[in-house]
């Protein structure tokens, strides 16, 4: 089993995480190791990101890796604060080379069967199907994924705890991605728990 498909075995939903303050990210991650989900995307989208991937580094079973890696430069930042698998909300040639290059494990975002043919000329057959629900939801990933029988993915986009389910369903799918576990604000850490436990307990 490859790096990057142990890690999204690990649990049916990752969190993927916009946080804005580096003080409240240590307990967000305890929350929501202690509910189950260890697998921990932080997306690059915010100024302190990368120190948050630090901070929660330092919470005892998470896995932090980096979401929203767009390039090269930003896969090294990830890379330097210790970011332990990389995310892309797309596919391109040279982030893959580097990512491989690195040995990072590597998810790459494709909506089409395009990308992931561009995918598996490069050694690359996990991906990430963004965003999902814009891109027509289970139809278009059941049609896209139908032509490649060695290919596994990890939905993510308007995915909901409700639909979650329906997504964990199909075969060539092993997890999915959550933006719903931690909303914006001030962090409620009871509920952001409550809400992981309910998502680690989401059959695969």
């Amino acid at each position: 089993m490859s790096p990057i498909e142990t890690i999204m075995r690990t649990a049916p939903v990752i969190p993927v995480l916009v946080i804005d303050e580096v003080r409240y990210a240590a307990a967000i991650a305890e929350a929501l190791v202690k509910g189950g989900l260890r697998v921990l995307e932080v997306t690059l989208r915010t100024a302190d990101a990368l120190d948050v991937i630090r901070e929660m580094k330092q919470v005892p079973g998470a896995i932090v890796g980096a979401g929203t890696v767009l390039n090269e430069h930003a896969l090294e930042d990830a890379l330097e604060a210790g970011s332990e698998f990389i995310v892309s909300p797309g596919l391109t040639e040279s982030l893959a080379k580097a990512a491989l290059s690195a040995k990072a494990p590597y998810l790459p975002g494709i909506a089409t069967s395009s990308d992931v043919m561009r995918g598996l000329d490069l050694g690359i057959d996990r991906f990430k199907f963004f965003p999902a629900e814009a891109n027509g939801g289970i139809p278009a990933l059941k049609a896209i994924a139908a032509p490649f029988g060695m290919a596994r993915f990890c939905p993510t986009g308007g995915i909901t705890q409700t639909s979650a389910p329906d997504w964990l369903a199909l075969d060539p799918v092993l997890c999915c991605g959550g933006s719903w576990l931690v909303p914006k604000g001030v962090p409620d850490l009871a509920a952001i728990e409550a809400a992981a436990r309910a998502a680690a307990m989401l059959a695969k």
